[in-house]
């Protein structure tokens, strides 16, 4: 059994570090939440990082194209009239298994 006092320090060391790194990031970025950059980022980069994923994952799946292409028309649809992205990912991934997984 190792000493109370070794456990105690042990404990208060890992939890220093561990606000220390949670805290860090928030320190560090203050000064740049000002910065013409980060707010040019911070408006234009969602899209992009979007546009990257359905790219990757057009290119990347396995499914027959009817299905990927059904289902990426239900997604779109389903985001231009409901304007709710969860919902309509949840939507066209479920369209997509369903489609892929269903009996030919």
């Amino acid at each position: 059994m190792p000493d109370p006092a070794f456990v105690v320090a042990a404990i208060l060391v890992s939890a220093a570090v561990t606000w220390a790194l949670r805290a860090l990031p928030f320190a560090l970025l203050a000064p740049l939440r000002a910065s013409a950059l980060v707010r040019y980022l911070g408006a234009h980069m969602p899209a992009g990082v979007m546009t990257v994923l359905v790219v990757y994952t057009l290119t990347t799946l396995d499914g027959p194209p009817v299905a990927l292409i059904v289902a990426l028309a239900v997604t779109a649809g389903l985001h231009l009239w409901r304007r709710n992205i969860a919902l309509s990912m949840l939507a066209g991934t479920t369209f997509y298994v369903v489609l892929v997984s269903w009996p030919s």
